[in-house]
């Protein structure tokens, strides 16, 4: 698929999406006519980075950790810094936090709707 498509299925301009390739990101195959041509994965490899980014992660530990996230996984840790892993034990116990706080918020508005939808105002 060529750039356009992919930036419209992913929700990604595509400045970010040529800004993912030049990190090493995401990869296309030039047609002969120079145009970028993506992979159906690209999608959810694009969404996987948006996630990542979202989250705090930097372009350059984002890199590291995508082979990870490839099925069948391809672990690759040769030049695994400690600040690097101290970074991501942060950035996941960051995360825990934020879940931990989501689903809180969501079991409350279940709550609410389960309340509102049981409140019967005839009785």
């Amino acid at each position: 698929m060529r750039i356009g498509e992919l930036s419209e299925r992913t929700g990604t301009s595509r400045r970010l999406l040529r800004y993912y390739e030049e990190q090493g990101l995401i990869v296309s195959r030039r047609q002969a006519n120079g145009y970028r041509d993506y992979d159906e994965s690209s999608v959810d490899r694009v969404i996987q980075v948006r996630g990542l980014l979202d989250a705090g992660l930097p372009t350059r530990i984002i890199k590291q950790i995508l082979p990870c996230l490839d099925k069948p996984r391809q672990i690759y840790f040769p030049d695994a810094t400690a600040e690097m892993l101290e970074t991501l034990e942060a950035e996941r116990d960051r995360m825990t936090r934020r879940a931990e706080c989501l689903l809180r918020n969501r079991d409350a508005i279940t709550e609410y709707l389960d309340a509102v939808r049981a409140y019967d105002p005839a009785s």
